[in-house]
């Protein structure tokens, strides 16, 4: 008989590790075994069942591969649970056995040894200890998907949490909460690719360069990095068995900033890999055609030009310098010399500011008003149905329901979030210029730049090296503003502060900058009913 033996080691847990039933501590048990029998051992496998399903089968079919490839004839494992806890793989044992009369499985703790003439009795006290182990299995299978719809039912993920989050609590107590490491960098990568200036390949290189690892501490695959940008995790939504339910955990992106960024990985056009960041890309479209100006680099000057689509007869490159001098130029006549009135404006916007957060606090509080009612209808239904007093059907319907309204609460609390925050940055944006003119615009960096002009400007086109546009409304009352208070007899109006002033036209800012007194322009003093300033 051959003596050469296989040596088969299992553990199921963690726990099974820590408390003595580690993967040294069968080797150690086979091991004596063999000695004590006269096997010399040819090969350990070892595997512990924290391994996914397909790593498992895989290692199993190895070692019985292994067990033909070199005839041997003895497989020694500790008991049956640590061979096969399913009725696929004992069939494959019973199969290797059947075909030789000196196979056999050696079962140490069981002090019992499987083989093709072993009684009947012994194969069917084999058959129940493989079938006893399925149903072990199988129970521990319902129970923790029990215990996951469970904790699906109470709004939190039976999972560990995707990058950004971490997960705290004792066990059967876990939430997720901010990772302070990594969730300013995922809110900074969802931030990046939702302006659709830059592809997943840069995105890749930029988020390794913040800092953020893979887990292995390598750079995040473009496929890892994807899904997590398509993660509604990040919005308040746990998605499990296909099915989305809210959330407990605090979102970390806002709606519209996620929605955007499902857009852009759904578009044709999403931007792709460039070496050169150019200051004017994707903002200028050729005066004839109509058709975007491409951004060339010769000699370190950058030029503009058209790609000649659509027989367009434009042939001219034009300098980058030479049109951002046409921009600033521009900017320049943007800024407002008269203190006084600088200090008009700035009383302003601090008042649409404040009106604009006191509508922000009362539509936050009712949201949350009906967000507290919808709570309080779940957790009622919940016990009514575990009360039975509703059906497993209606309670679901109803579940859906009520979670959609809850969806669509955090969505109306996001977007409110947004357009206030939207709006404060226009009106700081609209002030700088005010101030500064063109110095605003040459303290920025180059993204900064492109941001300004975007705000500023519509309808960039290029004609050669002459740049023509419209302007946004707000910022066009500003430059007809500039051009009509400065160094002119108006402005020494506003500067004597006692004068009939009212009657200049600029009541059209009303609409951007709403106040209680919609019939006085803001910008300037208001009046009595004499038509003197009250103020």
């Amino acid at each position: 008989m051959n003596m050469k033996a296989v040596l088969f080691c299992r553990v199921s847990s963690k726990d099974q590790e820590e408390s003595g039933y580690s993967l040294p501590s069968q080797e150690k048990l086979l091991t004596d075994y063999c000695i004590s029998k006269g096997f010399e051992i040819g090969k350990v496998f070892s595997l512990s069942e924290s391994a996914g399903g397909n790593k498992q089968r895989k290692l199993f079919l190895e070692m019985l591969e292994y067990l033909q490839k070199n005839k041997l004839k003895n497989l020694i494992v500790e008991k049956t649970d640590r061979l096969t806890r399913n009725m696929r793989d004992a069939v494959a044992i019973n199969s290797w056995i059947e075909n030789d009369d000196e196979k056999q499985v050696h079962f140490v703790k069981e002090n019992f040894i499987l083989h093709r003439n072993s009684k009947s009795n012994d194969k069917f006290i084999w058959g129940i200890k493989v079938t006893t182990a399925q149903y072990y299995l199988d129970n521990l299978s319902e129970e923790v998907k029990k215990g996951q719809k469970e904790k699906i039912r109470q709004g939190w993920l039976p999972t560990k949490a995707p990058r950004g989050y971490k997960t705290i609590g004792d066990k059967g107590h876990k939430i997720h909460v901010f990772d302070e490491k990594t969730s300013p960098l995922i809110k900074r990568m969802f931030g990046e690719y939702s302006t659709g200036k830059t592809s997943l390949n840069r995105l890749c290189n930029d988020v390794y360069d913040w800092g953020l690892r893979s887990l292995s501490g390598g750079k995040i695959q473009k496929s890892r990095l994807h899904r997590l940008l398509k993660d509604p995790f990040y919005i308040g939504i746990n998605v499990w068995n296909d099915q989305q339910t809210k959330g407990n955990q605090e979102p970390l992106i806002d709606v519209e900033t996620f929605e955007k960024v499902q857009r852009c990985l759904k578009s044709k056009g999403a931007p792709k890999y460039s070496k050169h960041e150019y200051l004017f890309r994707g903002l200028f479209k050729c005066a004839e055609c109509s058709r975007s100006i491409t951004w060339e680099e010769h000699k370190c000057i950058v030029y503009g030009h058209c790609n000649h689509y659509a027989n367009c007869s434009s042939r001219k490159w034009s300098q980058e310098t030479l049109i951002e001098d046409a921009i600033t130029d521009e900017l320049a006549l943007f800024k407002i010399t008269n203190p006084r009135l600088m200090e008009w404006l700035s009383r302003a916007l601090k008042e649409s500011n404040k009106n604009e957060s006191e509508f922000y606090i009362d539509s936050i509080k009712q949201l949350e008003r009906q967000r507290e009612i919808l709570k309080k209808r779940l957790d009622t239904m919940y016990i009514d149905k575990i009360d039975g007093k509703i059906t497993e059907e209606f309670y679901n319907q109803k579940f859906k329901e009520f979670s959609a309204e809850l969806v669509g609460i955090d969505k109306n609390i996001s977007n409110h979030t947004t357009a206030t925050n939207s709006n404060q940055d226009r009106r700081a944006k609209l002030y700088d210029i005010a101030q500064g003119g063109k110095e605003s615009y040459i303290a920025c960096d180059p993204n900064g730049r492109r941001d300004l002009i975007r705000k500023v400007f519509l309808n960039l086109k290029l004609d050669h090296e002459k740049v023509t546009y419209d302007l946004q409304e707000d910022y066009a009352m500003l430059k007809g503003l500039a051009q009509q208070t400065n160094s002119s007899n108006l402005g020494k109006l506003i500067d004597k502060g006692d004068e009939i002033f009212e009657q200049y036209d600029l009541t059209v800012a009303s609409k951007y900058y709403a106040t209680s007194q919609p019939q006085c322009s803001i910008v300037l003093p208001r009046v009595d009913s004499d038509h003197k300033p009250s103020a």
